[in-house]
Parts: C-alpha cells; sequence; structure tokens
C-alpha cells in the first residue's frame, strides 16, 4: 500500500512537471494586455484632466476679462453721463479710469485666449474690440462738447442712438464670446468624464484578472508543493508505518507474555495443593479464554478481513462464564467486517466486566441473553440483555449519576462502528442495543 501511494505521488509530480506551459503563458500575456490597456487609459484619462483643468482656467479668465471689458466701460458712461449733468470735473475721474481699464481688459482678453484662439472666437474679439472704442468715441465726444461748453450739441449726442446701439452690440458680442468659451469648457469636461468612466471598469477588470492570475499562481505552487512533498515524504511515511506495526506487535506479544506469566504464577501457587486443583484448573482455563478473547478482538492490526459476530460474542463472554452465570446466545453465525472487531470487542468486554461488578452476574442466578441479526435495511444488530437475580438499586430516573471510562469508551466505539449504542436501564438490569452497517 504504502510502494503505491508512494509510486502515485512520484507519478503525480511528474505529470505535473510535463504540464504544458501553454497556459501560464497565456495568462501571462493576458495579464500583461490588461496591464497595458488599463495604463494607456489611465494616461488618456490623466490628459484629459489636465485638458481640463487648463481650459477651466482660461475660461475662468476670459469670463474675468469680459465682465472687467463691459464694467469698465459701464463705469465710464457713469462718469460721462454725471459729468454731462452736473458741469462738475470730478466725474471724468471714474471716466478716466474705466478707459483705462477698458483697455487694459482688451489686452488681457487677447493675451488669455492665446494663439490656440479659433476663427470664431478671433472674429468675435475684434467685433468686442470695435464696439467698445466706437461705445468710448462716442462717450469721448460727449465730454469733449461739455468741456467747450456745447451743451446742445452735447445734449443731441447724448439723445442719439449711437451710444445705445454700441453698448448693446458690445454686451451680445461679450455674451456670445462667453457662450462659445464655456461649450468649449463643457467639451472639455464631457471629455475627461468620458475618460474616467472608461477607467473605472477597466481597472475592476484588472483587478478580476489579477486576482485570477494569484490564484492560479498559488493553486499551481500549491500543487507543485504537493507532489513534491508526496515524493520526499513517501519513504518516511512508510517507515513510520513499518515502525507503527512493529510496536503494536510487540506490544499485543507482552500482552501475551503477561497472560503466561500470570498462569504460570498461578499454578505455581497451587502446586502441592490438590485441594485448590480444581479451582486453578478453572482459573486457568478463563485466563486461555481471555487470551483468545484478546486475540479475536484486540489483537487485529489491519482492521481487513471479515470476523464471525458468534465468534467474537461467545470469546468475549467465555472468560467469565461457569454454571453459576447462565448465558443465552442466540443468532448464528454472522460475518462482519474486520474493522468493527476491535470497537466490538471492546464494548463487549466493557459491557460483561460490567455484568460480573454490577449486573446479572454479580449474584449467582442472574441470566445475560445475547441475540443479534441483519435488519432489512443492511443494518447489523446486536441486543444485550441481562436479568439480575434480585432487583438493582439505580436513581429514580434510572440512569447512573456518574459515568466513568466505560461510557467515554462506548461513545467512541459508536463512532468507530458508525453506527449507534442505545443504553437503557432498569432494576432488572441493562439493555444495550448496538447498530452499525453490515458492510
Amino acid at each position: 500500500m504504502v510502494a503505491d501511494e508512494t509510486g502515485q505521488a512520484h507519478a503525480s509530480g511528474h505529470i505535473w512537471r510535463r504540464r504544458p506551459a501553454w497556459l501560464t503563458l497565456a495568462l501571462f500575456a493576458v495579464l500583461v494586455l490588461a496591464l497595458l490597456g488599463t495604463f494607456a487609459l489611465i494616461f488618456a484619462t490623466v490628459d484629459a484632466e489636465r485638458v481640463q483643468r487648463e481650459q477651466a482656467a482660461r475660461t475662468s479668465a476670459v469670463l474675468a476679462a469680459l465682465d472687467g471689458i463691459v464694467a469698465a466701460t459701464l463705469n465710464g458712461e457713469t462718469g460721462q453721463r454725471g459729468y454731462y449733468i452736473t458741469y462738475d470735473r470730478r466725474y471724468l475721474e471714474p471716466y478716466d479710469q474705466g478707459h483705462a481699464a477698458y483697455l487694459a481688459e482688451i489686452r488681457a482678453l487677447r493675451r488669455r485666449l492665446g494663439r490656440e484662439i479659433d476663427p470664431q472666437q478671433a472674429a468675435l474679439v475684434d467685433e468686442i474690440e470695435r464696439l467698445g472704442d466706437a461705445k468710448w468715441a462716442e462717450m469721448a465726444g460727449t465730454v469733449e462738447l461739455v468741456r467747450r461748453g456745447e451743451l446742445v450739441e452735447a445734449r443731441v449726442r447724448t439723445l442719439s442712438d449711437e451710444g445705445q446701439l454700441a453698448m448693446e452690440g458690445l454686451r451680445q458680442a461679450v455674451g456670445r464670446l462667453e457662450r462659445t468659451e464655456r461649450a468649449r469648457l463643457d467639451a472639455a469636461t464631457d471629455s475627461a468624464a468620458v475618460a474616467e468612466a472608461r477607467v473605472v471598469p477597466s481597472l475592476g477588470l484588472l483587478a478580476v484578472i489579477i486576482a485570477i492570475a494569484l490564484v492560479l499562481g498559488l493553486w499551481q505552487v500549491i500543487r507543485t508543493a504537493q507532489a513534491q512533498a508526496a515524493a520526499a515524504n513517501a519513504a518516511l511515511i512508510a517507515e513510520a508505518r513499518d515502525r507503527a506495526d512493529l510496536l503494536a506487535r510487540e506490544l499485543n506479544h507482552r500482552v501475551k507474555n503477561l497472560f503466561a506469566v500470570i498462569l504460570a504464577i498461578v499454578k505455581m501457587s497451587a502446586r502441592g495443593d490438590t485441594a485448590a486443583a480444581p479451582a486453578v484448573d478453572r482459573i486457568a482455563k478463563r485466563i486461555h479464554a481471555l487470551v483468545t478473547a484478546h486475540d479475536v478482538t484486540q489483537g487485529r492490526l489491519d482492521g481487513e478481513g471479515e470476523v464471525d459476530l458468534a465468534d467474537l460474542v461467545a470469546k468475549a463472554i467465555a472468560p467469565y462464564r461457569s454454571d453459576s452465570e447462565r448465558c443465552n446466545l442466540a443468532g448464528g453465525a454472522l460475518v462482519v467486517s474486520g474493522r468493527h472487531a476491535v470497537p466490538l470487542g471492546l464494548v463487549l468486554h466493557e459491557l460483561v466486566t460490567n455484568a460480573v461488578k454490577y449486573g446479572a452476574w454479580a449474584a449467582p442466578g442472574g441470566l445475560l441473553e445475547v441475540r443479534w441479526g441483519v435488519d432489512a435495511d443492511k443494518t447489523v444488530r446486536l441486543v444485550w440483555q441481562e436479568r439480575a437475580a434480585a432487583p438493582l438499586s439505580l436513581p429514580e430516573d434510572g440512569v447512573p449519576a456518574r459515568e466513568g471510562f466505560g461510557s467515554a469508551l462506548i461513545r467512541s466505539s459508536e463512532r468507530q462502528l458508525g453506527g449507534r449504542i442505545v443504553r437503557r436501564f432498569s432494576p432488572e438490569g441493562i439493555m444495550v442495543e448496538i447498530t452499525f452497517p453490515h458492510r
């Protein structure tokens, strides 16, 4: 069996090492392509966000310049109207400041639009400057007429539509340029959003691919390590099993020697005493029966083969039977698996020793009945029924107050049998029902 496991381990490791590498190479290629694609999307997203930030800064600066142009023109118009109405030269100060601010904002507008200005925006800037200059020319003419004292001409010029039309045209041109600049910003923002929307699922897909690669890599490492470990440890496992079998055989041999020593001591103790010979003979027979029961119930090391349940029960009970201990066995020959011999033998030994100490055989006249058979569902059923000569003393609930080693042994044997062991206590005696699969 060990040789088979060793051969299988070597074969498994050899097959694993011969496994073609195309699967690993394909996984590596997919991982590299996913990484490259994700990095490309990340770079595209970063570039789109950079363009969006630059466009946002440019749009903000252009809008500020346009607001400055309109505000400077309105301030100049306010100063011009105040000077016309009051003839107070102090109103010329906001007029002059507005004119200077207007010229500065025009230069700032052209600078902030830069060389990448499109033809439509360039035409709008030229129109804004032309309309702004026309409005300032109209206001300058009015101021000059007032300064010369030509108030009638100044009034006529103020009431004309020239200045109003220029100011209205300026506002409209500024509005169109604002809309075109905002449209550029919206386009840059949408482009950045699209790039971000692409990169998120790509990162998720990359994470899944990396996780799969890690799992497959770990699986391959574990499989390789297991194959190598199995091949390397097969000899050590075989050696350990050989040592365990040797120790078990040595233990059984020592137990048999111990029985032989006890038997020799008993015979030597009665040597020369003819009156004790019958008792010594009965004790010797019981010791021989114990040796036989040990061989049947606890001497099997491999758990293979088959065991006759009738022989197992008879040899477990034989060391304790006598004319005063009545026993009925019913069931006939029933072959069970050899792996059931040890747990069944331990349970039977525990039951019979308890019967001698506390149960039906604790006093003369008791009866032990053991019957066994196979049910329709292929389940082996063994019933151990004790009938004491006198009622036994039990607690009110009918269950012993303390469970000792024997109860733990029975529960352990129940698991080994793969069945159930049910005990029922009564003043008449204990009944134990053991069931387990036949095969």
